[in-house]
């Protein structure tokens, strides 16, 4: 039970090339944007499509395969679960941020079959 108390499970595109980098220790992290969309019918029974962007990142042996293999418009499935840090900014402000760590990447179709 405690494997369903933060898991996200989400299948879009990647939204931008992913941003790797080496850490000193020799792991690699990779973040990229995963476009989602959700298509429905609004009150006048019109067609529409929302998007939403998710922040992701990934690690070691995950962010590898990103690397080779997601590259801008690929389409692919991630598992992982939400993760919130916040940060001080220059001027003092508080900021947050949301993101998806990934735990598994699965290719599926899209931009890159090439």
């Amino acid at each position: 039970m405690s494997t369903i108390k933060n898991h996200v499970q989400l299948i879009g595109n990647v939204g931008q090339e992913p941003t790797v980098t080496n850490l000193e220790s020799g792991k690699k992290v990779v973040r990229f944007s995963l476009a989602t969309n959700e298509n429905y019918k609004n009150d006048k029974g019109e067609k529409v499509q929302s998007t939403d962007w998710h922040t992701v990142v990934a690690w070691g042996k995950t962010a590898e395969i990103v690397e080779k293999y997601a590259p801008k418009g690929k389409e692919i499935g991630i598992t992982g679960k939400l993760k919130t840090r916040s940060y001080t900014t220059d001027d003092g402000n508080q900021r947050y941020v949301t993101e998806v760590v990934a735990n598994e990447i699965l290719l599926l179709g899209g931009k890159s079959d090439s």
